[in-house]
């Protein structure tokens, strides 16, 4: 369901429509590998009555679990949007970001504030007087500046698939990377770096799989939709960090490029791909039971502070229940949804003599209807790519580090994305 101008919208109908899978040229990664079905709104019109089954005009139709009654028609209700759901920020940069952001550095600041970084710096010096003992020289803002500066600028060079080695040597190398700090030093500060106190850390984790960068992540992610206010539409989809070391978590993706990694929900713009929400999947809780209804939690977590927005997810996610509390936090949404939900009618999944590439509506009176716009769904996905293209990871057995490596190729692309206004000299 869309709020967006160019897209048409009827108050107080849902519409799920279903194609045929084998015949429709249009593919979707998803969580599980369950049939799914999604519209292509270049290929389908309302108007084109000819490409659509034969269904009375006045049938009606109840759902696989007897619970909700699907119609084949509209009310004819003219299409209304209450205040409550018309977006009032301007996309873009916030009051916040534009009041103290100059160029990308001063935006890259931002987004990893300062108080993050103090965080690491403390545990950092910590964890190295605990190593190296009096040896260890304490480090200060200049030197976790420099050593984060050369993670990004490995990332600029897409060397993620190059040995550091080579990044320092006289003849292959660069010579920024020799001139700001030596290998020996850079190679100490990846060993020490650290995000928690080590002593306190096994308490702690056995309420949190993740307390090893818990803090740092949660205060960083905060601060994430301060910065930015996202346009009508806002992706919600998944992330595989690719990591293949040990890890109680580590999820296997077949459709992903890297197969195994952690696990990462996301909502982004779908305009700009900014990240406004993340949250790390660390599976079923400690001792507890699977969750149920993951998809639904995951979305109303991630559309948390959004209002007069649509969220297009895919079909892991949607479902009737999800829009209905979606509209009751104002927000509308759009997603292909699974032959096997028990909200569909049985009618509706019957495919024998349906004519290639024809279609199907039905509409219930509770919800909105909205033209399916395949724009919105790739907010994550291109996110994904970009970091992807530039990341600074370093090859590392600490699933720590590998999301702190994340942390910094989303805020430098958050930065870059906070920086574009016409106000800033970039």
């Amino acid at each position: 369901m869309s709020n967006a101008s160019e897209e048409r919208t009827a108050l107080g109908y849902m519409e799920y429509i279903l194609e045929e899978d084998h015949d429709s040229e249009i593919e979707e990664n998803v969580s599980e590998d369950e049939d799914y079905l999604e519209v292509n709104d270049e290929d389908y019109d309302y108007d084109q009555s000819n490409e659509e089954t034969d269904i009375r005009p006045d049938a009606t139709f109840m759902s696989k679990n007897c619970e909700i009654q699907w119609s084949s028609s509209p009310n004819g209700r003219q299409a209304t949007l209450s205040a409550a759901n018309i977006m009032k920020a301007v996309p873009g940069p916030t009051r916040m970001a534009v009041s103290r952001v100059t160029d990308i550095k001063s935006a890259f600041e931002l987004v990893i504030s300062n108080t993050v970084l103090k965080i690491v710096l403390d545990m950092t010096n910590l964890e190295g007087r605990r190593v190296y003992g009096e040896e260890w020289k304490e480090l200060d803002e200049m030197h976790l500046h420099a050593y984060l500066g050369l993670l990004i600028l490995a990332g600029v060079y897409k060397s993620k698939d190059e040995s550091t080695a080579s990044l320092w040597d006289a003849d292959t190398g660069r010579n920024i990377f020799r001139a700001t700090m030596s290998l020996g030093t850079f190679h100490i500060f990846s060993r020490v770096i650290r995000f928690d106190n080590r002593d306190t850390r096994a308490g702690r984790r056995e309420r949190d799989k993740l307390a090893a960068i818990r803090t740092v992540w949660d205060k960083w992610v905060e601060r994430l939709p301060l910065l930015y206010n996202p346009g009508p539409n806002v992706t919600v989809d998944e992330r595989l960090v690719a990591f293949r070391g040990r890890c109680p978590f580590k999820q296997y993706m077949p459709s992903k490029p890297a197969k195994y990694g952690l696990k990462i929900w996301a909502a982004c713009d779908a305009n700009s791909s900014y990240a406004l929400n993340l949250q790390v999947y660390t599976g079923k809780p400690v001792g507890g039971a699977p969750e149920w209804n993951q998809g639904m939690r995951v979305v109303l977590d991630m559309a948390k502070g959004l209002r007069g927005h649509n969220i297009t997810c895919d079909n892991f996610f949607t479902s009737y229940n999800l829009g209905q509390e979606l509209l009751k936090r104002k927000l509308t949404m759009v997603g292909t949804v699974r032959k096997n939900r028990t909200e569909l009618p049985a009618e509706m999944l019957v495919i024998k003599n349906r004519v290639p590439q024809s279609s199907k509506r039905v509409l219930n009176k509770e919800l909105e209807v909205i033209q399916y716009n395949n724009k919105t769904k790739s907010g994550v996905d291109t996110m994904d790519q970009m970091v992807r293209t530039y990341t600074c990871k370093r090859r590392t057995q600490r699933k720590p580090m590998v999301l702190w490596h994340n942390v910094l190729d989303v805020a430098t692309l958050n930065a870059y994305f906070t920086a574009q206004h016409p106000d800033y000299v970039v």
